[in-house]
């Protein structure tokens, strides 16, 4: 679930006892910060530690965008991206990841390691697009032809 799922939701008193089935939350600090009631500068503050708390309140996987962003899963289990790239920082890059991880979801990965593996690619894209084109300007669509070369890139050769 990304933008405006989770800002439905949002508004939504009661939401986490009434989902059901299993999700991935993709917010952004401001987005979880509508989800949770508390500050974003709450929640930039103690990112890994929100993460985990909504993961295993929510009993759903938690992905926290923003420069570093945290995979949390149900169980507690917390990782943490090595990038910041502003290039990755604009409007729809975070539907492309959804996109991502979805694809990986129906692809037979479980939830955290879906999440896990759609952000480090989604990283890896945002990286090679800013080496192309500069941090600044980027659009969500710059990043698709890059996928491909990524994921290419994860398979071991034979």
């Amino acid at each position: 679930m990304d933008a405006d799922a989770l800002n439905i939701l949002a508004q939504a008193s009661g939401w986490q006892i009434r989902l059901t089935g299993s999700a991935i939350f993709t917010p952004h600090p401001g987005e979880m910060s509508r989800l949770t009631g508390q500050s974003v500068e709450k929640i930039q503050s103690d990112r890994i530690n929100v993460a985990r708390q909504m993961a295993r309140e929510w009993g759903n996987t938690v992905v926290l965008k923003g420069a570093f962003t945290v995979i949390a899963s149900p169980d507690g289990t917390a990782m943490l991206s090595d990038v910041a790239e502003p290039a990755l920082a604009s409007a729809g890059t975070g539907d492309v990841l959804a996109g991502m991880i979805g694809g990986l979801l129906a692809q037979g990965l479980d939830h955290t390691a879906a999440a896990a593996a759609g952000v480090y690619m989604h990283c890896a894209a945002g990286i090679a697009v800013a080496q192309k084109l500069g941090h600044a300007g980027v659009l969500a669509s710059d990043l698709l032809p890059e996928i491909p070369l990524v994921r290419q890139g994860l398979t071991a050769p034979r």
